[in-house]
């Protein structure tokens, strides 16, 4: 079924077109504009429900016609069908000039409008409707709760969206203890869960008030503590289609507790970020979790951050590697002080200090703007800390996942 918006400031030959289209069956009608709206209203519109039919009233044909030009510089391919209560020659002239093929009048005759939405569908699967939709999504994933997971996604956001021209949202999808609202001191009571219950209805109008905007950055915190909320997978589904078009970037904090909806959102990523520590609880969980995303043909996203690194830690970064059987993509510094003190401000931490330096080599790195070096490749008696031959992380007998 096409995607139609209609734009006509008739409201009788606007709700006549409708109900034709409903009973038809071809075309979903995602927005109906009883206006002609601005040029930037149109743009939001046309990001917001990515129509690749547009009816579009001639009753003013200056004003259409600007429609027209601007919308296909928003919507390459996106086609247009004139309407109006008729139409003379010159005006239907002017009409074809503008690239218009197509044009329906009152009466509406069914058979009419069938063979103009034809010819339409005809052209449509030649060259698509193209709008650029990204692929910048991120999943950010902890191994156990309190590993600093929504921290390096908070601050990796901030950093992304400080980026010239980078768009970017932060979702919070941890509805048992999400911290993200409480971290920016946000107080925009709207949540995901709004945003589930109107993912099918989302557009240009609802969107801007579910959101906070930290600096330049998005934000759609998860909302009071509710266990008994549910976010299903269309739904995320849904708010991922809506962002895609409207944002360069996507970063999502999930709970770590694998609901359906956060699986969903991490088949939709380009990568999950897994955040552990160098403690045996965290990489014991690590692992069964990377077991797990395999089953699910999620291991090639799975990239590990190993958080709360120090020099002379008891488990290596090499050792990491061998215990989880995946390379460490990027580790991050104990900078207990400096995370404190921006949790107690509601900032991120200073972009200045060491750990504020390495949130923003991810952000590059999300960006494919700038490799991040693999690290090189020591020989475990290398490092000054080594875990003693009598200690096994795991249980006797087992061996890291390869």
């Amino acid at each position: 079924m096409l995607k139609g918006a209609i734009i006509c400031p008739d409201e009788e030959l606007s709700e006549k077109l409708e109900e034709l289209l409903t009973g038809l069956g071809v075309v979903a009608v995602v927005r109906t504009v009883p206006r002609y709206p601005t040029g930037q209203e149109l743009m939001r519109m046309l990001r917001a429900h990515g129509p690749q039919v547009l009816f579009l009233s001639i009753e003013s044909l200056s004003r259409a016609l600007e429609i027209v030009a601007a919308a296909e510089a928003q919507l390459p391919g996106l086609q247009v069908i004139a309407v109006g209560r008729n139409a003379d020659p010159q005006t239907l002239l002017e009409v074809m000039r503008s690239g218009i093929r197509e044009f329906v009048s009152l009466p509406f005759q069914r058979t009419t409008v069938c063979d103009a939405l034809a010819r339409v569908k005809e052209i449509l699967d030649r060259r698509p409707v193209h709008l650029d939709s990204t692929d910048l999504v991120f999943t950010f994933l902890p191994s156990k709760p309190g590993v600093g997971s929504t921290t390096i996604a908070v601050n990796a956001a901030v950093a992304v969206s400080r980026q010239p021209e980078q768009r970017s949202l932060l979702v919070d999808c941890d509805m048992n203890s999400g911290m993200v609202r409480f971290l920016l001191q946000i107080e925009n009571n709207y949540s995901i869960l709004d945003a589930a219950e109107r993912a099918f209805q989302m557009d240009e109008n609802i969107w801007p008030q579910l959101v906070s905007t930290v600096g330049g950055l998005d934000v759609l915190h998860s909302g009071r503590l509710n266990p008994e909320s549910r976010v299903e997978p269309t739904h995320v589904r849904h708010i991922l289609d809506f962002s895609r078009r409207n944002y360069k970037t996507i970063i999502l904090d999930l709970s770590g507790n694998l609901e359906k909806f956060s699986i969903e959102a991490m088949h939709e990523s380009k990568r999950v970020f897994l955040v552990v520590t160098p403690e045996v609880p965290s990489l014991h969980l690590a692992r069964e979790k990377i077991a797990y995303l395999r089953s699910l043909d999620l291991g090639d996203h799975v990239a590990i951050l190993l958080n709360r690194c120090q020099k002379r830690s008891l488990v290596s970064p090499a050792q990491v590697e061998e215990l989880l059987g995946q390379p460490v993509l990027m580790t991050f510094g104990n900078d207990y002080q400096g995370v404190h003190k921006a949790m107690t401000a509601g900032k991120t931490v200073d972009p200045g200090s060491e750990l504020g330096r390495q949130f923003a080599q991810l952000a590059q790195f999300m960006l494919d703007r700038k490799a991040t070096a693999a690290p090189e490749k020591k020989r475990l008696v290398e490092y000054f800390s080594l875990l003693p031959q009598s200690v096994s992380l795991f249980a006797p007998g087992k061996k890291p996942a390869s």
